[in-house]
This record gives structure tokens, C-alpha cells and sequence, in this order.
């Protein structure tokens, strides 16, 4: 039996989804491997972010009270010390700004192989690592030849642990150096990311270049006013200035998660879908019925937008614009 040890993220109390999907992705290797799965939980108020980590699928969890916020000297060294007290065979991290910090210096300090960015992990006596290059349009696989190694996770690839779990949460004692910790955080500054955070919405009605031209924002304005939603968009339609860059998903924009999706005029290139695939529900309306995002689509409209958008809009009660 080989465990996994997966580290939670947080930040400013909140503790970040990416840390739900990693225990998914650690209890899916760990089945693999025949182990358990340790989640550790560094800094902040560990017993708050322990007791909501604590999901189905986690055996164990470890805090190490050091810090209050991500410090990159503290996590480096609590991570290589509690990889060495518990041995296991796979160590997993978030693909994120604090993972991609902390990662490689962890990975250096303990003289494994890393591997950054999965979107999928198998295991059948060695390690493969299913990543994505060239804007996402080439699948590469990765065989670890060593029996341990560091991967680091993409964000929203896995879906989110659920349920009340029973893990046993244990306080760990990290022998920080003090004299090591060369950085600290003196203060935080809001940088202004627009009206409204789409990666938080439950319902996103998301626009691509099928719209025509700026002025047909109106119609799709008042559907999201008649539905409730939030209005996004693909990378063109931020790039023609219609709407302002904290709309945009994708790759280059933002990750979203929310329950439902309306993917309206938008053909699906692989840096969009990259940022929406993992919606609960999607739905495409496009007049081409090859479009690539009609294979990721729950329910496809293969019509004219401004054939389906205003009766939409009517049996929601909205009220159609003057365009």
C-alpha cells in the first residue's frame, strides 16, 4: 500500500476550490495504489480549513499551524518535513500561483521528479500524467519512471469532493527555521477586477462572435436580466472591447464552474473550453452543427441565435430591446 499526500490551499481565510478537487484527484490515485490519502493544511486557521476539507474519500488530515498566510519559506519547509514523516509514494500540489511558488523548490528539496499542470492520473505500477499543450489542442501522456513523484494539478479538471468525511485530523509539528523564512507579507492591495466575478456565478450566459456586432448585446443583455444570469464571453468579444476582460473565460481569461452554462454563438476553440468544460450543465446555440463546443454540450440548438434567443427571453418573462 503507497499513500498520497495531497496540500489544501486557502487564502485570506477562504479556502479555495481547487483544494476540494485535489482530494478527488488523490482519492482516485490512492484507489490505484492501494494507499490512503493525507491532506495537509498549512497556516491560517487550520482547524476551520481542516473541518471543511474534511471530505468522503480523505483518511487523514495534517495542519501545521505556521503562519498565517501562504509564505513560501514556511511552506516549502513544512511540506518536505512532513513528506519525509509520512513516505508516501505521490505528492500533490494546485497548478496555482501559491503551487507554482512553492512547488518546484519542495520537489528540488526532496529530490523527486515533478510533473506540473495534470489534467488526468493513472497509475498501473508506474505513474502516467495526461497534460496539455499547444493551447490545449495536443493530449501528451508523461510515464514516470521513478516509483515517487510530485504533480502539481489543474484547477476545475476534477470535480469537487463531497460529503461529510471522517478523517483523522492530526496537528503536526513543524520545525520551522526562522532564520530561512526571508519573505513575509506586510500588507494586501485589491487590484480591480470589473462589477463582477464570473468564476463565482452559478449561471453564465456567455457570448462568442456569433453575436455579429456590439450593438446585438442588447438582446443578449436582456436574456441574462430574464434568466437571472451572468453575462460572459469568449476572448473576441473582450479583444473588440464589448465587454471589459474580467467577462472572459478561458485560458487566457477565467475558470468558471457554475451550474448551468449558455454557450450562445460561440464556436468552442480549445482555449474556451478550457475554462468552462467543467460546468454542470452546458448548452450551445450555433448555427453549425459541427462546432466544436456541440461535443461537450449537454443540449445543442443547432439554429439562428436571433431566432432562439427571443422567445427565450419571452418565456422568461423578460422583455425583448428595441434593436
Amino acid at each position: 500500500m503507497t499513500d498520497v499526500l495531497a496540500v489544501t490551499e486557502h487564502r485570506r481565510g477562504d479556502v479555495r476550490d481547487v483544494s476540494y478537487e485535489i482530494a478527488t484527484a488523490a482519492r482516485q490515485l490512492a484507489d490505484e495504489t492501494g494507499g490512503d490519502v493525507h491532506l495537509a493544511v498549512i497556516g491560517g486557521d487550520v482547524d476551520t480549513v481542516a473541518d471543511q476539507v474534511n471530505r468522503e474519500g480523505v483518511d487523514a488530515i495534517h495542519t501545521v499551524d505556521e503562519g498565517e498566510e501562504f509564505n513560501h519559506d514556511i511552506y516549502t519547509q513544512a511540506v518536505e518535513q512532513l513528506y519525509a514523516e509520512l513516505d508516501p509514494q505521490f505528492l500533490l500540489a494546485p497548478n496555482s500561483v501559491n503551487g507554482m511558488d512553492y512547488v518546484p523548490a519542495s520537489a528540488e528539496g526532496l529530490d523527486l521528479p515533478l510533473v506540473t499542470d495534470a489534467v488526468d492520473l493513472e497509475y498501473n505500477g508506474n505513474l502516467t500524467v495526461t497534460r496539455e499543450q499547444y493551447g490545449g489542442k495536443v493530449e501528451t501522456t508523461i510515464d514516470v519512471a521513478e516509483d515517487n513523484a510530485v504533480v502539481t494539478i489543474r484547477p476545475a479538471e476534477w470535480a469537487q469532493a463531497e460529503g461529510a468525511g471522517d478523517a483523522d485530523v492530526q496537528a503536526f509539528d513543524a520545525d520551522i527555521d526562522e532564520s530561512q523564512i526571508k519573505t513575509a507579507i506586510t500588507g494586501y492591495e485589491e487590484v480591480a477586477s470589473g462589477d463582477v466575478d464570473i468564476s463565482e456565478a452559478e449561471f453564465l450566459v456567455s457570448i462568442g462572435r456569433g453575436i455579429e456586432e456590439e450593438e446585438n448585446l442588447q438582446l443578449i443583455e436582456a436574456l441574462v436580466e430574464a434568466t437571472d444570469a451572468t453575462l460572459s464571453s469568449s476572448r473576441p468579444i473582450v479583444d473588440s472591447g464589448w465587454l471589459p476582460k474580467n467577462r472572459q473565460v478561458g485560458q487566457s481569461g477565467k475558470v468558471v464552474t457554475p451550474d448551468v452554462y449558455i454557450a450562445i454563438g460561440i464556436s468552442g476553440a480549445v482555449q474556451h473550453v478550457a475554462g468552462m468544460k467543467g460546468a454542470e450543465t452546458i448548452i450551445a446555440i450555433n448555427t453549425d452543427p459541427n462546432a466544436p463546443i456541440m461535443d461537450i454540450a449537454d443540449y445543442a440548438i443547432v439554429d439562428d441565435l436571433f431566432d432562439v434567443v427571443p422567445p427565450l427571453i419571452e418565456e422568461f418573462g423578460g422583455t425583448l430591446p428595441d434593436v
